[in-house]
């Protein structure tokens, strides 16, 4: 169950959650984050961190949200890793 980042993200790409993700599960696309949800191993680290609560698990996202669930799959195939300040991404 992947944790998945909604429209609330729209135009903000906070780095908050990606800082904390210990996995790099988090990728950038034109404006907004989406997480991979291949990569999401559900530690639910991000959901708290995101100042703009657009964070859900796919199990309690909002049902007018759940056309992100599709979105944050399909756009995470192609987009970069977002590189937030994390520790774990070598910084």
């Amino acid at each position: 169950m992947p944790h998945i980042v909604t429209s609330a993200c729209v135009d903000h790409k906070y780095q908050d959650c990606v800082n904390v993700c210990p996995v790099e599960a988090f990728r950038e696309v034109a404006n907004y984050l989406v997480i991979d949800p291949d990569e999401c191993i559900d530690c639910a680290a991000c959901a708290p961190e995101c100042p703009v609560d657009a964070i859900f698990s796919d199990v309690d996202i909002p049902d007018e949200e759940e056309e992100w669930i599709q979105r944050n799959e399909d756009e995470s195939v192609d987009a970069e890793i977002a590189e937030g300040d994390s520790p774990v991404l070598g910084d």
